[in-house]
């Protein structure tokens, strides 16, 4: 495996002089953060993240994401034009030395939260997740807001789009995920790209949007639709150990083979559709870490890895979720953790 580190640019606090002193750290995972979803990234933009990576002795190998405009989602009329877009996208990532792309097929939210500072007995916070919270805020009846809502989108924008969502349902945003699908493969497979989907968080629906990468049938559903090496999946033990009816140790053994990319953090489920982000091992949360290491590794797992979210700790502020310190000592556990259970 290589172990990797989420980068936001120039203006993360984390800065890439730090993340190259994390031990047995590979690279970073990055993006071009100028453009809007739907837009053609320069080559420029491209290299200018390899080269500032390389001058740190890290590379840039995996990107986090290519965001897959809602019209495609959607099966607008303009989603074609912006396949094609993707598809250049895919290209000039592949030119650049890119070998894995992370993206999610998520209606409207990549991710909701009920809490950004969620207060644990120890002084830390971090992000967590209440249900009932969460639908008392719906966006179609509520003017509140909730992390996670994609701010680039006005309140009536946001409505519209949810309507727009459940008019199609579940098997439409199959239908449409289909055709992104057979459109982009073939040209990351050109390109010597694994494409990488990751699971929708949390993996269940939300204010009646359909949500359909949540679960082992839908995985296997999913890489049915292109069967090739480069269509894989973000294996993210957070996004799918929500939902207590996934059992991810039987899962890592399942996909392995096509897990590009692996999200490792824990969570402690606290009620029904209730969880807050803890520390990486097993022994802080609610999911078996080191089994989900160990079915990886028995399965041919070798791909990408990175310390998902971390706790704010040791007073350290920053972007929520994404500080240095408890993501720094959770890829030095994971790295640990590989080590351990391959020799």
């Amino acid at each position: 495996m290589k172990m990797t580190f989420r980068w936001y640019g120039d203006n993360d606090p984390v800065t890439l002089e730090k993340i190259s002193q994390i031990p047995m750290m590979t690279g970073i995972v990055s993006a071009v953060y100028d453009k809007a979803p739907g837009q053609v990234w320069s080559c420029e933009s491209i290299e200018a993240i390899k080269k500032k990576a390389e001058a740190h002795g890290l590379e840039f190998e995996v990107v986090e994401s290519v965001p897959v405009h809602e019209e495609i989602k959607l099966g607008g009329p303009k989603a074609k034009e912006y396949i094609e877009n993707y598809c250049e996208n895919v290209r000039r990532l592949g030119k650049a030395g890119v070998k894995c792309i992370c993206y999610n097929f998520m209606p409207v939210f990549d991710w909701l939260r009920s809490e950004l500072e969620h207060q644990h007995p120890d002084g830390c916070n971090s992000l967590a997740y209440d249900e009932q919270t969460v639908l008392s805020m719906d966006p179609l009846t509520s003017e509140l807001s909730l992390p996670g809502w994609d701010e680039s989108y006005s309140k009536d924008e946001l409505k519209s789009l949810i309507l727009r969502y459940k008019e199609i349902g579940e098997e439409q945003l199959w239908e449409n995920l289909s055709v992104f699908l057979k459109a982009v493969i073939p040209v990351a497979e050109e390109a010597g790209i694994r494409m990488a989907i990751h699971p929708d968080d949390p993996p269940w629906g939300i204010f009646g949007l359909p949500r359909i990468i949540t679960n082992t049938t839908n995985l296997r559903r999913f890489l049915k639709i292109v069967d090739s090496p480069a269509n894989g999946l973000t294996f993210c033990t957070g996004s799918l150990g929500a939902s207590t009816d996934n059992d991810l140790v039987k899962m890592a053994a399942e996909f392995a083979p096509r897990i590009a990319f692996l999200h490792l953090r824990n969570i402690k489920i606290t009620g029904y559709r209730q969880f807050m982000e803890v520390g990486h091992p097993t022994e802080c949360g609610s999911l078996d870490m080191k089994g989900i290491v160990r079915a990886l590794l028995d399965n041919g797992f070798d791909g990408y890895v990175r310390p998902d979210h971390g706790r704010m700790i040791w007073g350290e502020k920053g972007r929520y979720g994404y500080g240095l310190f408890d993501r720094a000592l959770g890829a030095a556990y994971i790295t640990g953790l590989f080590e351990g259970l391959e020799k």
